[in-house]
């Protein structure tokens, strides 16, 4: 199936205070806001792998130099591995879908 015939669906919005855990340290009381998208199939059926997470993270302090790989732990207990991409914040994660390799 193209890639043109799936569909990006906002399926999830999360909004609170978390933590970000990198490689030597751990940032609490991060405010975060993030939105996860999921793929759909024409038929709507859900792709699994292939989602988008976007969002921004808020710092108090101390910031990771950026770009950075690292955790989003969420006040509900879950986690997200994603990248700030910029000083301001902004997140993303993008998975590629089991068709595309053997990793998830």
């Amino acid at each position: 199936m193209a890639a043109s015939e799936k569909a990006l669906r906002l399926v999830e919005e999360c909004v609170g205070v978390g933590e970000i855990a990198l490689s030597d340290r751990v940032l609490a009381g991060v405010r975060y806001d993030v939105r996860r998208f999921q793929a759909f199939t024409p038929s709507g059926m859900p792709v699994p792998g292939l989602h988008r997470i976007e969002g921004r993270i808020g710092f108090e302090d101390e910031r990771p130099a950026v770009p950075c790989d690292c955790t989003l732990r969420l006040e509900d207990g879950r986690s997200l591995r994603i990248t700030i991409v910029d000083a301001d914040g902004h997140v993303l994660a993008e998975g590629h879908g089991p068709s595309r390799c053997h990793c998830c």
